[in-house]
């Protein structure tokens, strides 16, 4: 074998084994939720507000251990200033440098610390639950788009279905009038059939690419990406019993396993910390503090030093001459002179340190704190309102829900038997068009009849296995295709 045939087959086989690998890599509803919850940018969001929530948390709780700062200042004073050696006042420029050490800790502050952590970590708890909420919702639309694109699938698999039985139609007929058993007509009009059944299969074609698109648009998937879903057969999917989907047991259910629901009464917890918390805040502040300190400067110290200074003075005079006579004495004088003391020398004498308890009692403060009390209290009351407003929402959703799944099952029942009645009719016109009792209209008046009751079916079928997931959301099973 020559090296450029090996080569071609070598690369023939590679493309093979690629198709095959990349057809069998499809994506199921499971993937496609996982991709979505990874992506989805609501998602991200609720993510980085539940992070968020929790330094918040996280910033309350370190509010209980004491406070430490350290400071230093250094430099000039100039004009009158305290020398802090001698505690007078001096009229010079000097250097100074300064430090201190001091800490803080709250004793008691009418709990309002405590409920406040309480209440940042129920907002958190909430976060967490608003995250849960995003996620099941971009769950609930991607199952419903990934329906959405089995349905445009079986569709198509359908009319391509009836493009096919027209075109054979169109054979046969053809032959029989060439051998002169039909009119032209017939064949003219089966024509007619096929150029619409080709519309209609190009239609449904148009619709699997929207129904893709709408798909990854809930994925958050670029829309060039290669894709293609696993469809399971719709029968082959699960579904509770519509008995064990009862509203009310189902709403009970929803009332502990939502995420909206969690979400609800964990901003009541909160909203309830903080309004404690706002009127701790109105109580008397107790705190102990401590404090060290000291200072170095270059300002003179004043020093005083005694010393005896030798002089001569007259101590009388000579008779007849007034020639003074002379005696050598000492007197004492005293010189003041000024230094600044060492650096260490300094910072060890001025250092001082001071220990205590502070109370504040709030007095007057523009009705601040009453304020917060007031609004917290409102918005605590605002908070139990909403929940009333999500638990009158779910319960209607729920019975919404339930309705729609028994209108849908109804319907599909419905469909099932128009499907064979269709069907058997269609079988009776085709066995007279074929010995020549029946025209070309009415079969594909029936022919039509029949395949528009199948395309009436799927979508009923997939309509009412698209209620059912819901109800089975709602009661905190979650979504699933598959029995596995």
């Amino acid at each position: 074998m020559s090296n450029k045939k090996l080569l071609l087959l070598l690369t023939l086989s590679l493309l093979t084994l690629f198709r095959t690998g990349y057809a069998q890599d499809k994506w199921d509803l499971r993937k496609c939720v996982d991709y979505a919850i990874a992506n989805n940018i609501s998602v991200k969001q609720a993510d980085v507000q539940a992070r968020i929530a929790r330094l918040t948390m996280s910033q309350s709780q370190l509010n209980q251990i004491p406070t430490l700062t350290f400071g230093s200042q250094v430099g000039i004073n100039s004009g009158n200033s305290l020398n802090q050696t001698s505690y007078t006042i001096n009229t010079t420029t000097f250097l100074f440098n300064q430090y201190s050490l001091q800490s803080t800790v709250s004793v008691y502050n009418g709990l309002y610390l405590r409920n406040l952590i309480e209440a940042n970590r129920y907002a958190w708890q909430a976060a967490l639950a608003n995250t849960d909420k995003t996620k099941n919702d971009i769950t609930l639309n991607v199952a419903n788009a990934y329906l959405q694109v089995l349905l445009a699938k079986e569709q198509t698999e359908t009319s391509q279905l009836q493009l096919r039985l027209s075109q054979n139609q169109l054979g046969i007929t053809q032959k029989q009038v060439k051998a002169g058993t039909l009119p032209e007509l017939n064949a003219a009009e089966l024509e007619s059939q096929v150029a619409q059944d080709s519309a209609t299969y190009i239609t449904s074609q148009g619709n699997v690419v929207q129904a893709v698109l709408t798909l990854k648009a809930y994925m958050d998937l670029d829309a060039s990406v290669p894709f293609e879903v696993y469809a399971p057969p719709v029968e082959d999917i699960p579904i509770e019993q519509i008995a064990d989907l009862q509203p009310e047991a189902v709403y009970s259910l929803a009332l502990a396993n939502q995420p909206l629901q969690k979400m609800d009464a964990l901003n009541i917890e909160s909203d309830r910390k903080l309004v404690r918390s706002n009127k701790g805040a109105m109580y008397p502040q107790i705190s102990l503090f401590g404090n060290v300190n000291s200072t170095y400067t270059t300002s003179p110290v004043p020093t005083e030093e005694i010393y005896n200074v030798p002089f001569t003075h007259a101590v009388g005079y000579v008779y007849g001459s007034n020639t003074p006579v002379l005696n050598d004495s000492v007197q004492s004088a005293r010189l003041i002179n000024g230094k600044s003391n060492p650096y260490f020398t300094q910072l060890n004498s001025f250092l001082a340190k001071q220990v205590g308890v502070s109370v504040n009692i709030p007095i007057l403060n523009n009705g601040i704190f009453r304020t917060n009390y007031a609004k917290s209290k409102l918005n605590l009351r605002n908070q139990e309102l909403q929940r009333d407003q999500d638990n009158l929402t779910l319960k209607n959703n729920i019975y919404v829900a339930y309705t729609s799944a028994i209108t849908a099952l109804q319907k599909f029942e419905a469909n099932k038997i128009t499907v064979a009645a269709t069907q058997k009719s269609f079988d009776f016109a085709q066995k007279r068009y074929n010995v020549g009792m029946l025209n070309t209209i009415d079969l594909l008046t029936n022919q039509n009849n029949f395949f528009n009751a199948r395309i009436n079916l799927l979508s009923s079928q997939f309509d009412y296995v698209f209620k059912m997931k819901v109800l089975e959301y709602y009661k905190g099973l979650g979504i699933k295709l598959t029995k596995d």
